[in-house]
């Protein structure tokens, strides 16, 4: 008995340091309370914790089963908010360096797990209930940021698992489309409709934007979704705080320096044949999809290519050209990022745009006020409104403003085939949830049987 009385103390000893150390890594002392409740479990045992199960006697199969289940739930659970999680990569934004049907391995330690804004969730749920279609969360407990330490800090070139940060807003109906670009494009089929009949612009375009976001409104259900409940996107890390991000002809400058080309990295090419298509199965050994295999004529393909696979192409005897579709400076695509025409950036050719960093300062006016209008806005909570050309943060007129928190630009290694930063701007720090480390798991869409499974690319680490 003295013997059994010693290894309960020992076993509660061992978890009650644990738990101390859990509690000075998340930094809240209120959690030592629950020393209490680990007490109880090893020596005092005056509640039943688990009440779903008798104590000191046989339980049957099916309460054993319950009791099983439960702990699984609540340990998977604790791993992925404090430890790593996984993450199916749905588009090929990132190919070829990472494919569709690539399951990751997404490091939480690496930049330290970020503590969930809505914690009362249905386990494994992003934000959608499987089957009912009804939200996963509720908003009866909601946590303000907060990230415990982790082992490093997110750096240029590192790809990033984040969570979208244009996911706030959902038209429940177009999940796929952001919702503000649902808005722009409705704010823009007023303004030609208009200019049809009248052949100039009666109104401001501020006044579209608010006709087109109250008919969006009233024709589609519109969804709230907190920050860590907003789709998981994975990119990489182009810039960080601090940074200004330059493009030029789809080549990548960061502060000016070239940014590093990966050979897994695409970019679309137009490839004209003599009159003759290409043979599927080379396609197929390029490990091209045939999803991405679009034709625009009898001898013309546009397809997403690799520098070496371009090279590759070139060389067969029935392909007379392989350009790559690279759009002009100057040449404005309304819905870059930051959608405003006096910015007439498009996806090759882009900024400088410098990327915020927490406890700078900016001039504003209402010339660059479309850079930083959501951040100011949404990302920090800020009422902003602007009255001619007067800005008027949280009521009071601003020429300044300073950042609460850092940003990071993110872009696809599928350069255009990627809804990146170059689309919806800056990441904001709240947003970043982990780093991939490697490929557990990679299932081919268009394969069947056992070659469905790419078991060249099982435990590949992600660079």
């Amino acid at each position: 008995m003295a013997q059994l009385f010693q290894r309960q103390y020992i076993r509660f000893a061992i978890a009650a340091v644990i738990y101390i150390l859990v509690v000075i890594w998340i930094g809240n002392f209120w959690f030592l309370l629950g020393l209490g409740v680990v007490y109880d479990v090893h020596i005092s045992k005056k509640v039943n914790w688990t009440f779903w199960k008798k104590r000191n006697q046989k339980n049957s199969s099916l309460v054993e089963w319950i009791d099983a289940l439960i702990f699984a739930v609540v340990a998977v659970t604790l791993i992925n908010i404090f430890l790593f999680q996984n993450y199916r990569i749905p588009t090929g934004s990132m190919e070829k360096t990472l494919l569709i049907g690539d399951h990751l391995f997404v490091s939480k330690l690496a930049y330290g797990p970020r503590m969930p804004n809505t914690p009362v969730a249905f386990p494994f749920t992003q934000h959608t209930m499987p089957i009912l279609k009804t939200k996963s969360w509720s908003d009866i407990i909601h946590w303000p940021y907060k990230r415990l330490k982790g082992l490093g800090r997110v750096k240029n070139t590192d790809p990033i698992v984040f969570n979208f940060p244009a996911g706030d807003t959902v038209v429940v109906e177009e999940q796929t489309v952001s919702y503000y670009e649902i808005v722009r494009r409705a704010a823009e089929d007023l303004m030609q409709r208009d200019m049809s009949l009248s052949k100039t612009l009666p109104h401001p375009k501020a006044y579209y934007t608010s006709l087109a976001r109250k008919d969006v409104r009233e024709r589609f259900h519109i969804i709230y979704r907190p920050v860590d409940r907003r789709d998981n996107y994975v990119k990489r890390c182009i810039g960080i705080p601090g940074d200004t991000i330059t493009i030029r002809s789809a080549d990548v400058f960061v502060n000016s320096k070239l940014f590093p080309k990966y050979p897994t990295q695409q970019l679309n090419y137009v490839v004209a044949t003599n009159g003759t298509t290409i043979n599927p199965k080379a396609f197929e050994r390029m490990g091209i999809y045939r999803s991405d295999q679009n034709m625009l004529s009898g001898s013309a393909y546009l397809l997403p290519l690799t520098k070496a696979n371009a090279e590759a192409i070139s060389k067969f005897t029935n392909v007379s050209e392989v350009t790559p579709m690279i759009y002009k400076a100057g040449e404005s695509q309304p819905d870059i990022f930051p959608n405003n025409p006096s910015y007439r950036w498009n996806e090759d050719n882009f900024g400088p745009l410098w990327i915020p960093v927490r406890g700078a300062t900016v001039k504003l006016d209402t010339s660059n006020l479309c850079l930083y209008n959501r951040i100011i806005d949404v990302y920090e909570n800020n009422e902003l409104r602007v009255e001619g050309s007067t800005i008027y943060i949280n009521n009071k007129p601003a020429t300044s403003y300073t950042f609460k928190m850092n940003y990071y630009f993110m872009m696809g290694d599928n350069r255009h085939n990627s809804l990146d930063s170059r689309y919806w701007g800056f990441v904001p720090e709240d947003h970043i949830v982990g780093k991939p480390k490697f490929i557990w798991l990679s299932l081919d869409k268009e394969a069947t049987g056992l070659r469905k499974i790419r078991f060249n690319r099982m435990f590949m680490g992600i660079r």
